[in-house]
């Protein structure tokens, strides 16, 4: 008759007692420089200057606002500054906000109104058709406040990550995670801050996540965002006027 009893397994323990663990935890990955790489470019965002800075999501809503009316103007500000220059999207949420921005005040407006107002925001006739959806859902399932978790933002029409994160940090003070723009996918590729190159912004927010310390997840999109804006452009970034010029991978030395 087979004994049923199950072989002893060995387990090791140091001199506290304690178990040991077979392999000891793998150091988490970091690039090279980035700390250096960081304070540099925090050196170079110091005038503050960039068209982020002075008309950026954070500065198209009215401050004197009820906090619900508030945090519904951060989240169409958001809407409109997709594929749209922070100057564009600043112009269309004045001229908004001077007709009285509210929920019930866009849903009483007809869309050929919304448009002319929002024009020439990118993409403005889908932005009029979310806008319109995306209210009309605020006012029926959240008492025309906007949600404030990232599950329920994005399932808003016209609503992605970099909103829905960007939506929490403002709107509600609340770090959910790193806001990836085209400015902050490209800029962390250049400087390798992702173990293998990424190809899209959320693809980019998960590899970021993964190592930079929480404590800077709400600075990284603002700084890198008005970067992007001055000095590591898109096209011929100014390479010669940067000052990681020496230790970035990118640089055209």
């Amino acid at each position: 008759r087979r004994s049923r009893r199950r072989k002893s397994v060995a387990i090791a323990y140091d001199e506290r007692g304690q178990e040991e663990d077979a392999e000891p935890p793998r150091p988490r990955w970091e690039p090279r420089d980035w700390q250096e790489q960081l304070e540099r470019i925090r050196q170079m965002r110091r005038s503050r200057d960039a068209p982020v800075d002075e008309m950026g999501v954070d500065k198209c809503y009215d401050t004197s606002a009820p906090p619900q009316v508030m945090r519904y103007q951060v989240l169409l500000s958001l809407m409109l500054s997709s594929q749209t220059k922070d100057q564009v999207t600043s112009a269309a949420m004045l001229r908004l906000r001077q007709r009285g921005l509210t929920v019930d005040s866009v849903l009483q407006m007809d869309d050929a109104t919304l448009g002319q107002i929002i024009y020439p925001v990118g993409f403005w006739r889908n932005k009029v058709k979310y806008i319109k959806q995306t209210t009309a859902i605020l006012k029926q399932k959240y008492g025309g406040d906007i949600p404030s978790t990232v599950e329920e933002l994005v399932q808003l029409p016209g609503v992605g990550p970099k909103m829905a994160h960007l939506a929490m940090n403002i709107a509600w003070d609340s770090v959910s995670g790193i806001a990836v723009d085209t400015h902050v996918h490209r800029i962390t590729n250049r400087l390798k801050w992702v173990k293998k190159e990424t190809k899209y912004p959320e693809e980019t927010r998960v590899a970021l996540e993964a190592w930079l310390p929480r404590d800077l997840w709400r600075e990284i999109n603002w700084l890198l965002v008005g970067f992007g804006q001055q000095t590591c452009l898109p096209v011929n970034p100014r390479c010669s006027q940067c000052l990681n010029q020496d230790i970035c991978p990118a640089a055209k030395r």
